[in-house]
């Protein structure tokens, strides 16, 4: 498998391990952590934070594990696949969907549907919580940004 390959595998990978991690850890035995982010309190870092740091720290050590032989590796696709959906999952999720650090403003049809869905997780501030616990794997025909404008 070739470079690309490997970054495909690891964002893909990563949203079906956060998927299952959120609902089944996050929203379980690891609620008193990711509890923080469903009752926001607008500080700078919130302990649900950890997280990323955790998600991250995977995706340094994969990168730098593979580091010597980078175009071969599956250790570095994987950890660049990781690190690529973090970057993301920071824009979309924190940045535009729950306007932390600096808000960001988009028209993009996808980020809006995306944080439609996200919206709905978040209804319920209690640990049952709704679907979708995945950033991009949810049930896009429910929501009403599915259709792109035609100005997008």
């Amino acid at each position: 498998m070739v470079l690309s390959g490997y970054i495909l595998l690891g964002f893909m990978g990563m949203e079906v391990i956060s998927y299952c991690v959120h609902r089944w850890l996050f929203h379980g035995v690891l609620w008193k952590i990711h509890e923080s982010h469903h009752t926001p309190n607008h500080r700078l870092f919130e302990m649900n934070d950890v997280f990323s740091f955790v998600f991250a720290g995977i995706s340094m050590w994969l990168i730098m594990t593979g580091a010597d032989t980078m175009f071969s590796s599956p250790a570095f696709g994987i950890g660049a696949g990781i690190a690529l959906y973090g970057l993301l999952y920071f824009i979309i999720h924190d940045l535009f969907t729950h306007k932390r650090f600096m808000p960001f403003k988009s028209d993009n049809w996808f980020m809006k549907l995306v944080r439609r869905a996200h919206q709905r997780h978040h209804q319920d501030a209690g640990k049952k919580g709704h679907e979708p616990y995945g950033l991009f794997l949810f049930p896009y025909d429910r929501y009403p940004e599915r259709k792109r404008n035609r100005q997008d």
